[in-house]
């Protein structure tokens, strides 16, 4: 029997993973994970595990769903230990399954290690070939990762006492595409980033120990200090004995994926030492200065278009009051069996509040558009609330071309601004007027204009090459002729 049920969801751009690293003798590391994870689990909802070490095992617990489903007082009391890796994971169409849950476990002879990775490569298929492995073997690239490591451990002359990081120093500058990893051993906690730094990783300090986090927030749940973000291209290794730097990767070339300041990231989060909240303020500021209209109010859709609807309505001088409603117990998605049903999980979701919207002009604020559906039945639910013009603004360029670095938004079909102009956009989702901020202005708001962004989605600019293959199946230039051997997509965003 065909299932034709399908997921209704607020659509944004959808970023890898969490990941949280702590090495704190005497403490509660499962718990301490645990929290790391809950503060990140912005970035991910599939599923979630926590690996630990006691100086004798490394034990792996994860399980689908959400960190508070995964984890109880009773599991996380078993798993007592001085050193803890955790990762919570996003999810994709066709692709939940508790295998591809993290981290992924390796023992090999009297070693063990695990491993958790945010982030998407581009050379998966190649790495695989090249280490032998038949396809269909290795789950994902974060689990041939894993591979890499274990094989180097089983044929390599590693340092004895310093075998995994010796290791990984040897995989990490094979690997291209987006990555920062977390990774344990009995008495290691390691913590690494690629080269071009797509993917945020920062370091903090306890009074016993050290913890390694996707964003600084996570690092506050446990009472840590935040030290710095780890550069792109650097590898810590920390031990009861403190922490050291390497630098495996050759001439690193930062280029932050612009959407952690747009989106992705909290906003009380530190990126490249600015704060993000403030940055998206200055981004609606921006807006306003790029795109004013004459409008009786400013209103965001919630949550992630508030901050620059607050900054446009400041400096614009046009109120701002809320005019949507975010249901915040309902899931993530919503199971529906019609186009119908659908469109009323979008109400589910958002609810107008009609008192503020009638015979109002309005001025809309959000991050980012992607297919832009969610957008038009939000427009649509404006209009029927009685308001009186909507004019669209959006905090960031038009999203053209789609990410290979651990960004989920499909092919480049299913982008509602790759091929329309804007009168056409303007046209489809309904509203008077629609602008998009200027990817000048968006760097510029971030306050570290020099420090390095991937901007691929936006202008199309890659910093890693992408695989033949596999951009021709992304972009929808021509799919693999019958017989070739490729990644599908679906395998390159398994993991992460």
């Amino acid at each position: 029997m065909t299932n034709h049920t399908h997921e209704v969801e607020l659509i944004k751009p959808r970023e890898a993973c969490g990941v949280f690293g702590v090495l704190a003798p005497g403490s509660p590391v499962a718990h301490q994970t645990y929290l790391g994870l809950y503060a990140l689990q912005h970035r991910g909802q599939e599923s979630a595990g926590i690996a630990v070490s006691d100086g004798s095992n490394v034990t792996v617990v994860k399980d689908m769903g959400l960190v508070s489903g995964a984890f109880d007082d009773r599991v996380l009391a078993v798993l007592e230990g001085d050193i803890a890796i955790g990762h919570t994971r996003y999810s994709t169409t066709g692709s939940s399954s508790w295998r591809a849950s993290q981290p992924f476990y390796r023992d090999v002879g009297d070693l063990e290690f695990a491993l958790a990775h945010n982030g998407n490569l581009v050379n998966t298929a190649a790495l695989a070939a090249d280490a032998g492995m038949l396809d269909g073997t290795v789950m994902s690239d974060s689990d041939l990762v894993a591979e890499l490591v274990a094989i180097e451990l089983a044929t390599g002359e590693a340092p004895e006492g310093n075998e995994l990081p010796w290791a990984m120093a040897r995989v990490l500058p094979q690997l291209r595409g987006g990555f920062s990893f977390v990774a344990m051993d009995r008495h290691h906690l390691v913590g690494a980033r690629g080269p071009e730094g797509f993917w945020p990783l920062c370091l903090g300090r306890l009074d016993n120990g050290w913890v390694l986090a996707s964003e600084s927030p996570a690092l506050d749940t446990v009472g840590a200090h935040f030290v710095r973000e780890v550069d792109p291209g650097e590898m810590v290794v920390i031990s009861r004995d403190g922490w050291t730097s390497e630098r495996p990767f050759k001439n690193p070339n930062p280029r932050l994926c612009m959407f952690e300041f747009v989106y992705f990231s909290r906003p009380d989060t530190v990126l490249y030492g600015r704060n993000v909240h403030a940055a998206r303020q200055r981004m609606g500021e921006q807006l306003a200065d790029q795109a004013p209209v004459v409008a009786d109010l400013v209103m965001p859709v919630p949550e992630s278009g508030i901050p620059a609807a607050q900054g446009f309505a400041r400096a614009s001088g046009i109120p701002y009051r809320d005019g949507l409603v975010k249901n915040r117990y309902i899931g993530r998605t919503f199971i529906a069996p019609s186009q119908e049903m659908r469109a009323l999980g979008v109400k589910m979701k958002l609810n107008p509040i009609r008192h503020n919207i009638e015979g109002q002009r309005l001025i809309v604020v959000d991050d980012s558009i992607v297919r832009g559906t969610t957008t038009r039945a939000i427009v649509e639910m404006l209009r029927a609330a009685g308001a009186a013009e909507v004019h669209l603004r959006i905090s960031s360029p038009p999203y053209r071309w789609p990410c290979f670095y651990g960004m989920d938004t499909g092919t480049k079909a299913e982008l509602l601004a790759a091929d329309l102009t804007m009168d056409e956009i303007r046209e489809y989702l309904g509203v008077n007027s629609i602008a998009y901020l200027e990817l000048d202005r968006l760097i510029d708001a971030t306050g570290a204009p020099g420090a390095g962004f991937c901007t691929a989605c936006l202008d199309g600019q890659y910093p890693v090459p992408i695989p033949q293959g596999l951009d021709r199946e992304v972009l929808g230039e021509r799919r693999d002729e019958p017989g070739t051997t490729s990644v599908s997509v679906s395998q390159m965003k398994l993991g992460q």
